[in-house]
């Protein structure tokens, strides 16, 4: 593969789609920044690593700078209580975006979740442009990040795409799960339109 001449910021690296995302976008992309609250010791060439909170707006400033693309996948990544919902996902999606855009960050791929619209029936087929409708906090925090991108696209000419993601695994599990399963590097192709699609 090609390797583009990018700075990528990867947030959540040290969750599971994070870490297998790493060596994908290191075979595309020059320089990976990676970020999480926990550690990470195993860095690859063109890798760096730091620490930092989201609603920390000094560590998103700082982080963000030199950065040409954000795949954003840190926050929590379940149902939790309101506190921890809205600090990760909501106060801490808009300190990221803010920074993203006061660096002069040009794309962000954000990591949403099949939770934004998850109250919909099982049976029902459901389109891109569907309403949200969440099934819990946590995909309440979902929609309000795919809206925050939205904002940002429109007001600051920023390109944002939204995955909602279900099930990143290797295959699916069950049945169930085989309807929102993709593999990581159909995930990863999708991260590359977001990152590459021409303006």
């Amino acid at each position: 593969m090609t390797e583009i001449n990018k700075t990528v910021l990867l947030t959540g690296a040290a969750g599971d789609i994070g870490t297998r995302l790493r060596p994908l976008l290191l075979s595309r992309y020059s320089r990976i920044i990676l970020s999480d609250l926990q550690e990470i010791t195993d860095l690859a060439d063109r890798e760096s690593f730091q620490k930092a909170d989201l609603e920390d707006k000094n560590a998103m400033d700082d982080i963000c700078k030199g950065v040409d693309a954000i795949v954003h996948l840190g926050g929590q990544s379940v149902e939790g209580d309101w506190d921890t919902v809205n600090h990760c996902n909501i106060q801490g999606m808009f300190t990221l975006m803010e920074a993203a855009h006061q660096a002069g960050v040009k794309r962000v791929v954000f990591a949403s979740s099949n939770h934004a619209i998850g109250m919909y029936s099982r049976n029902r087929r459901i389109c891109v442009d569907s309403k949200v409708r969440p099934d819990s906090r946590y995909g309440l925090s979902k929609a309000f990040g795919e809206a925050l991108c939205s904002l940002y696209a429109d007001k600051h000419g920023m390109r944002c795409l939204s995955i909602r993601i279900g099930n990143v695994a290797d295959k699916p599990l069950d049945l169930r799960r085989l309807s929102m399963w993709i593999h990581i590097e159909d995930l990863f192709q999708l991260i590359r339109i977001g990152l590459e699609h021409p303006d």
